[in-house]
């Protein structure tokens, strides 16, 4: 079973890195850029398990490692 796990900041965390990427791309002439947030995304595959069994996993994988739960906020979707 494949899994993706994306991490992001969440709303009210200051996001330095989106901030410089907002400014490189108007530097570079792209208009129109509201605001950018950086994150980080995860493929994970597992071993043969259940859809509910991987998703209690990978919740755990995330509170415990994945993501910082005080600043991050964190999605799992199962693809494939």
């Amino acid at each position: 079973m494949k899994a993706r796990v994306t991490v992001t900041l969440k709303n009210g965390v200051l996001d330095p890195q989106g901030q410089a990427i907002e400014g490189a791309l108007d530097g570079l002439g792209f208009t129109g850029i509201g605001t950018v947030r950086q994150g980080k995304v995860f493929d994970i595959e597992l071993d043969d398990c259940n859809k509910d069994t991987a998703l209690s996993l990978l919740n755990d994988m995330c509170k415990k490692l994945l993501a910082n739960t005080v600043i991050e906020d964190y999605r799992v979707d199962i693809i494939g």
